[in-house]
């Protein structure tokens, strides 16, 4: 019997460089979208609970792990971090976090029967969240799916803070 072997952090390298010495742009723009979503209509712990669920569903590592550090850093619960997984039987969760929750599902999942996001799903959503606050979670998951494809081709470090995170 082999025994297993653990890699440390010290020992992890992103695939690519850090995406900001080949357009300065990129910086900008992860910091428009941050402003847009920070707005205080939606909280922000709802905007990481969806994120930590995008990250799930793609399989990014890098963005559970980012996720769930951004949401213990706020104060959140272990228990409401690890749950995000099954949130649908965890007794955790608002109702509001909940649509959330199933909106960036829907986003993210094939659906083969039809429409990803049902009038059904918009109706419990916009009973929630005004059109602002729908905005926001829609920007919010439009963030994290602008930088999936970052995380799951390039491959930044799990658990580096920003601008660390990238081999050089």
């Amino acid at each position: 019997m082999s025994t297993p072997t653990t890699t440390t952090q010290d020992d992890l390298r992103s695939r690519l460089p850090d995406p900001t010495q080949f357009f300065p742009e990129v910086a900008a723009i992860a910091g428009g979208m941050a402003k847009a979503i920070g707005n205080g209509s939606i909280p922000r712990t709802t905007i990481g609970l969806v994120q930590l669920r995008a990250g799930q569903i793609v399989g990014s590592t890098y963005h559970t792990v980012r996720q769930a550090g951004d949401l213990r850093a706020a104060g959140e619960t272990e228990e409401r971090i690890t749950a995000v997984a099954s949130w649908r039987d965890a007794p955790y969760f608002t109702d509001a976090e909940r649509v959330a929750l199933e909106l960036v599902e829907a986003v993210l999942t094939p659906n083969p029967s039809g429409e990803r996001v049902s009038d059904e799903l918009y109706a419990k959503a916009s009973a929630h969240y005004d059109d602002k606050a729908l905005w926001t979670l829609t920007l919010a998951i439009g963030q994290i799916c602008f930088f999936i494809p970052v995380a799951l081709i390039g491959k930044p470090i799990p658990g580096k803070a920003l601008g660390e995170n990238w081999s050089k």
